[in-house]
């Protein structure tokens, strides 16, 4: 949920460090892991770009775009619960 948050609010592709760096606590391994997981279901794309050093940013796809609204009401409930969340 923490990916799509932030490729969703940022409105701009992203890059794994990006994401990491946003993403607090969140190893490498398990960051890719994820990536790869929300690719697989055509969730978000991954571009590479053909350059040196290599470029690689994530977006959501339509079909990630289409889960706005469960997203933003699953943000807000954790908002209102944070207390308790430990958020």
């Amino acid at each position: 949920m923490m990916i799509l948050s932030h490729l969703y609010y940022s409105a701009r592709p992203m890059r794994l460090s990006e994401l990491k760096r946003e993403i607090a606590g969140v190893s490498q391994k398990m960051l890719i892991q994820q990536l790869r997981s929300l690719e697989d279901e055509q969730i978000i794309v991954r571009t590479v770009y053909p350059v040196v050093p290599p470029k690689v940013e994530y977006t959501l796809t339509d079909l990630g775009r289409a889960l706005e609204p469960v997203l933003v009401a699953l943000l807000s409930w954790a908002d209102a619960r944070k207390e308790f969340l430990r958020l």
